[in-house]
C-alpha cells in the first residue's frame, strides 16, 4: 500500500497550473442509511421496506485545494453518465491542468471513458483496489450522509437526494475539506498538493 501511495503522489508538487479532483459516485435510495435507532429493551428495531428500487447516482468531485466541489445527479450509473460527468469537470476547470483520483470502478476504467479523459486532458491516476479511505470523497460521502440522510425514512428519493447535495453545498470550502480528511497531519497526499 505504502508504495502504491507513494506512486501516486509522484510529481504532483512540481506541477503547475494543477488542479487536484477526487471523485466518487454513491447511491441514494428511497430507505435512507440506518445508523441508529431507539427500540424499546428485548424488541428488534423496525425497519420499514417499500419494495421501491428507485435510486439516484450521485456523482461529484471534490478539489483537494480549494475545496470547491462539482455535484451531477443521475438515474443510472454507466459509461455514458461519467463521461458527461468528465465533460463538466472539465468545463469547470476549462484550462487549467487535472490530475483526476478515482477507484478502479469497470465505468471508470472503460476505454471510451478512457478516451473521453484523454481527449479532455483529464490525467486519471487509479486509487488502489478497495481503499475508499484514500479517497477523499468517499470520506465526505460517509460524513454528509450521516448528518443529512441518515435516520430518516424519506419515501422521496428526489428529495433524499436534494437534502444531500444542499447539505454539502451549505459547508464552506474549508468545511468541506475538514470532513472530507484532506485537512488532517495523516492525510495520504498531504505535503504533495501543487499549489495553485
Amino acid at each position: 500500500m505504502a508504495s502504491g501511495k507513494r506512486g501516486l503522489r509522484t510529481g504532483l508538487k512540481t506541477l503547475i497550473r494543477t488542479v487536484v479532483l477526487f471523485a466518487d459516485s454513491t447511491i441514494v435510495r428511497e430507505i435512507p442509511p440506518l445508523y441508529s435507532a431507539w427500540t424499546p429493551v428485548n424488541q428488534r428495531a423496525v425497519v420499514p421496506i417499500i419494495g421501491s428500487h428507485d435510486k439516484r447516482v450521485l456523482t461529484a468531485a471534490l478539489c483537494v485545494q480549494t475545496g470547491t466541489w462539482i455535484p451531477l445527479v443521475t438515474t443510472r450509473f454507466q459509461q455514458e453518465e461519467f463521461q458527461e460527468f468528465l465533460k463538466l469537470i472539465r468545463s469547470k476547470w476549462r484550462g487549467w491542468n487535472i490530475i483526476l483520483f478515482i477507484d478502479k470502478h469497470s465505468v471508470h476504467r472503460a476505454p471510451g471513458t478512457r478516451k473521453v479523459a484523454d481527449a479532455l486532458g483529464i490525467n486519471i491516476r487509479w486509487l488502489p483496489t478497495a481503499t475508499p479511505k484514500l479517497n477523499a470523497m468517499d470520506t465526505l460521502w460517509r460524513h454528509a450522509k450521516e448528518e443529512s440522510i441518515a435516520n430518516e425514512p424519506n419515501p422521496d428519493v428526489d428529495e433524499t437526494t436534494d437534502r444531500l447535495v444542499r447539505y454539502i453545498e451549505s459547508l464552506t470550502p474549508h468545511q468541506r475539506l475538514l470532513k472530507a480528511g484532506v485537512l488532517a497531519e495523516r492525510f495520504w497526499l498531504q505535503g504533495a498538493i501543487p499549489p495553485l
